[in-house]
């Protein structure tokens, strides 16, 4: 058993999947907190918008 542990701690052919996959999660993070950012900049500038012609 400890022979099988030494050898799975040494192994590293599946660190570069899961470095890519965790590369992948942390770029799609920042999309979607970019993206709700940017929609709420753009909904307070439509609000704006619509307020400056609704007192026209």
């Amino acid at each position: 058993m400890v022979a099988f542990l030494r050898r799975l701690a040494a192994a590293d052919s599946g660190v570069t999947a899961i470095e890519y996959s965790l590369i992948c999660a942390v770029m799609g993070l920042v999309v979607v907190v970019s993206l709700r950012d940017v929609g709420l900049a753009l909904s307070a500038s439509f609000d704006t918008l619509s307020h400056a012609l609704a007192g026209r």
